[in-house]
């Protein structure tokens, strides 16, 4: 993707924060010689370093798994908080009107080859693992356990295991870097002025860049 020095997000564990929290990708594959993207909520395993393994499922239905062209790569997108930004909050504005409106956002992207398994246990574990990942934190959690054992064997038998160990790992945290701070501040003001959860999470970010 197009990375300005200023937006580029070095920390390999910021990455993986928002992976965790994002969970949802867009997994682009090249399948039969062309491209297709599919919505899969896929978990990160931070080993082995320094990027990780991506791991999650797709229905047996879906014809990825025996299509995608194994000699490349796919890419999984993850989007983090994000949102609009009007020149209107800038601290600069009344000074020369020279401003435009932008979006704010964060964004991961993952490389790697695609890896399939059908072992049951396999999916079994990982089902699992995203189960209570998605679960955490609930005052009553759902768990696998709680379906009968053979309606969970027959779910496990609809779906087929994807992994990625991630060969490229690149962040962009466009957070109006390139903006003075006192504008920037303008912008986390604005934003927290919204009231929205999304804006206050765009506002967090941009809070955080005016640190560095």
């Amino acid at each position: 993707m197009y990375q300005p020095q200023a937006f580029k997000q070095d920390s390999v564990e910021a990455m993986h924060e928002l992976i965790r929290h994002h969970g949802l990708a867009t997994l682009v594959a090249v399948c039969d010689g062309k491209l297709n993207a599919n919505h899969v909520p896929l978990l990160i395993d931070p080993l082995p370093a320094p990027y990780g393994t991506l791991r999650g499922h797709v229905a047996r239905a879906n014809p990825l798994w025996r299509e995608f062209d194994s000699g490349v790569e796919v890419l999984a997108v993850f989007s983090g908080p994000q949102g609009y930004v009007t020149p209107s909050w800038y601290a600069t504005k009344p000074e020369t009107g020279k401003v435009v409106p932008t979006w704010n956002y964060a964004v991961v992207h993952a490389c790697g080859p695609l890896v399939v398994h059908d072992e049951r246990e396999w999916l079994r574990a990982l089902v699992t693992r995203l189960t209570e990942h998605n679960e955490a934190g609930r005052t009553t959690p759902w768990q696998v356990t709680d379906a009968p054992a053979d309606f969970v064997d027959a779910r496990l038998g609809e779906i087929v295991g994807i992994e990625i160990p991630v060969r490229r790992l690149e962040g962009k945290w466009k957070m109006s870097q390139n903006r003075v701070p006192r504008d920037r501040a303008g912008v986390v003001e604005g934003l927290h002025a919204a009231g929205s959860d999304a804006s206050r999470a765009v506002a967090d970010l941009v809070e955080a860049t005016l640190k560095r």
